[in-house]
């Protein structure tokens, strides 16, 4: 696979509310990032609302929150997700926030096909590395690559 195309180069990113991360992932891509990874706040990771009263103090201390789709289509205005590979590492939420990103793909105009090049594929909270089908560690990362 990397004879035929350069590594995608990725930064993990994500503060605060999606604005403001919005705002870093332009910065990154204008300054050679050809993929983005989005680090999600605790409540977001845990499957919590901004609002409840667990995430208090947690919001957007280290990683963006997205409570809605109004968010997520913030956290990736003006990114051409048909150009631009992406990377999520969630947890419990990986259905919810897959589908509010996929939603925001298609609103830009992004037809995705199944194919080895979209994926959703386990991996460890801690760690953002592949893991082979059948894995018992927790979490699930995202990832979709443009055709």
């Amino acid at each position: 696979m990397y004879r035929g195309r350069f590594w995608t180069m990725r930064q993990f990113a994500g503060f605060g509310s999606a604005e403001d991360t919005n705002a870093r992932f332009h910065y990154l891509l204008e300054h050679g990032q050809t993929g983005l990874s989005t680090a999600f706040d605790l409540p977001t990771l845990m499957g919590r609302d901004s609002d409840d009263a667990l995430a208090r103090g947690e919001v957007g201390r280290e990683g963006v929150a997205v409570d809605t789709l109004a968010d997520m289509e913030i956290l990736f205005r003006g990114v051409p997700l048909d150009r631009v590979s992406t990377s999520m590492t969630i947890n419990a939420p990986a259905a919810v926030i897959f589908c509010m990103y996929l939603a925001v793909a298609e609103k830009q105009g992004v037809a995705f096909r199944a194919s080895s090049k979209e994926r959703c594929r386990t991996t460890s909270s801690r760690s953002t590395s592949p893991r082979r089908s059948g894995s018992t560690r927790r979490g699930r990362a995202c990832a979709s690559s443009p055709t």
